[in-house]
């Protein structure tokens, strides 16, 4: 299992994701298979990977600082705004339902198990996860 290592902020923009960045290379550099973890990240913008699933933009220019190719599992549940109040839901890289905000939260529970298998396997195919929280919680 993986060791691991969490960088947490209290807002957007507070640099956790180049801090990620940084901590993954220089792992890699110091010689550790390391790979990053986003549970759930918005953003309005997406990559599509070569299987032609959708990922946080953040967590794949971790990958690369690590290293590695981009990865589903190291970002499963991505939130694309579409309104003030509203996200298309994308879990493990495909699009899951488009919600309002509480309708997300009233549901939320359900992704965890998606979450948990997403981690967990990074965990066991790597040394390292550095794990990036989202804005303090």
């Amino acid at each position: 299992m993986a060791k691991k290592i969490m960088i947490q902020g209290t807002m957007s923009n507070a640099g956790k994701s180049l801090i990620v960045a940084g901590l993954c290379r220089i792992f890699k550099q110091d010689g550790y298979h390391v790979a990053p973890f986003k549970s759930q990240n918005m953003a309005l913008n997406s990559y599509i990977t070569g299987e032609g699933l959708e990922m946080g933009r953040a967590q794949v220019m971790q990958a690369e600082a690590a290293g590695i190719a981009p990865d589903i599992r190291m970002n499963p549940i991505l939130l694309k705004p579409t309104s003030e109040a509203g996200s298309q839901v994308i879990v493990n890289g495909k699009v899951y339902d488009n919600l309002r905000a509480k309708e997300y939260y009233q549901r939320k529970q359900e992704l965890i198990p998606e979450i948990r298998t997403a981690y967990e396997s990074l965990a066991e195919e790597y040394d390292i996860v550095v794990l990036e929280g989202a804005k303090g919680i």
